[in-house]
């Protein structure tokens, strides 16, 4: 059987598409691990979903955020090689975020989360999609990332999560549960 260990991390560095090995603690590696979380809260979504156009849309979105990880995993002067999106998927996504906001209502406040197991769950892919976006933007300004549109693909996908977590709450028939209503 094979092992799962291989210990070449236990020095406290990790294997980067490129020569070479980079410090577990450096900000590419902290944007790797968010992507990863965000994917993985995606998937959360798409177990839940009872929509299978919702659910066969996050697996594109899922496979998008793939591709970012493999660009971002990528050792400077390696980077080209592995961009695959470009603003095709961007625009994509914003045609996605315009279809579903036709046909919710948005409220005009904030919401809690909560009010679907599906809709809670876009809502946790949405914090972690920008807490991804955040750590993207670090490695920018470092100009550690030099690539505009992967910024640009997870703003627009953290419009979707919030969009869809309102579709999918409304489309069981109940709206969302405003932030400033009353405490008992």
């Amino acid at each position: 059987m094979p092992t799962f260990f291989t210990r070449t991390g236990d020095d406290g560095k990790t294997g980067w598409l490129g020569e070479g090995r980079i410090s577990k603690t450096h900000p590419r590696i902290e944007t790797l691990g968010s992507l990863d979380e965000a994917t993985a809260a995606l998937g959360l979504v798409r177990a839940s979903c009872q929509d299978s156009r919702i659910r066969e849309l996050i697996l594109v979105v899922q496979r998008d955020l793939y591709h970012m990880m493999t660009e971002v995993a990528a050792a400077p002067g390696n980077t080209e090689r592995f961009q695959n999106l470009d603003e095709t998927r961007v625009t994509w996504l914003e045609t996605q975020v315009e279809v579903f906001t036709s046909i919710v209502q948005v409220p005009q406040e904030f919401i809690l989360p909560g009010d679907t197991p599906s809709g809670a769950a876009f809502s946790l892919a949405r914090t972690i999609v920008r807490r991804a976006e955040r750590r993207l933007a670090e490695l920018q300004e470092q100009e550690e990332i030099r690539n505009p549109i992967l910024l640009h693909y997870l703003n627009r996908l953290s419009s979707l999560c919030f969009i869809l977590e309102l579709y999918e709450i409304q489309s069981v028939g109940n709206p969302a549960t405003l932030a400033k209503g009353e405490s008992k």
